[in-house]
């Protein structure tokens, strides 16, 4: 079972994933998420440096980047996205986000059907700011208890229809079954595994304020059977037309319950 830990800066604990991302974050009391969507995507060298310039703007350390939303050219298979991460845990490492070897920036990296972009780019991210008077220390069992005051705030990486212990890709739910119960099943195991990770960080699922669905097939023969059992057809489902970043993956969706959000140029 993944295990959570506090960040660098113990402004948000995350829920361990693998090297090149957690399984989502959650801000730690005293402290909130917020997202900043960019107008215009930026190659990923470019949106570091802007999200940089932010983040001093604001007067957060770089420590307090949680999460980011990508944008990639086409799926390519496990050894192509082997070799991205490798530059991406570069900088993470570089910027001191790292903790006992821990990545704990959680992530979506998806695919345009549709105006794909030339290269990898940033499509959002979100950092943790200050709420009232800050809690510092370990994370501790009662950082996390049911009645802790107010809904805590979160991002959920990314989840697809793959269990990464398992075989690839014999190991794929539906595996190339691209028919509404194929894409049924999927939907299915991915919510499942995105309401456990949910739990798993001490978030109240009936906060969840977005969820975006990528995937390159029409969503909406699931919502009655998949998204509206899960109470999450309230807030409007934002489908990206997009693929996992990786070849075979059909289906992946990502939840977060941030209260404030910007655009920014």
């Amino acid at each position: 079972m993944a295990t959570i830990h506090n960040s660098a800066g113990a402004d948000y604990a995350f829920l361990e994933g693998g090297r090149a991302f957690s399984s989502g974050v959650v801000a730690l009391p005293g402290f909130e998420i917020v997202r900043v969507r960019f107008a215009r995507p930026l190659p990923i060298a470019e949106g570091f440096d802007a999200i940089a310039a932010h983040l001093r703007e604001r007067h957060r350390p770089l420590t307090a980047l949680c999460a980011a939303e990508l944008r990639s050219p086409e799926p390519v298979g496990l050894a192509g996205f082997g070799d991205f991460n490798a530059g991406w845990v570069e900088v993470l490492e570089s910027w001191g986000l790292f903790r006992n070897g821990r990545n704990p920036v959680a992530r979506s990296n998806v695919c345009p059907v549709h105006d794909a972009p030339a290269q990898p780019v940033f499509h959002a991210f979100s950092y943790t700011v200050p709420v009232g008077a800050a809690q510092t220390g370990l994370l501790t069992t009662s950082d996390h208890a049911a009645d802790a005051p107010g809904p805590r705030s979160f991002v959920i990486a990314g989840y697809a229809e793959w269990e990464q212990a398992a075989a690839f890709p014999e190991g794929i739910v539906a595996y190339r079954d691209t028919s509404r119960a194929g894409l049924a099943r999927k939907a299915a195991f991915v919510l499942d595994g995105l309401q456990r990770n949910t739990a798993a960080l001490g978030g109240d699922w009936s906060m969840v304020t977005a969820v975006q669905v990528y995937t390159a097939h029409e969503i909406g023969a699931l919502v009655a059977g998949q998204f509206v059992p899960r109470d999450l057809a309230r807030l409007g489902i934002d489908w990206h037309v997009c693929r996992p970043p990786i070849e075979g993956l059909e289906f992946e969706i990502d939840v977060r319950c941030v209260r404030r959000e910007l655009v920014i140029d």
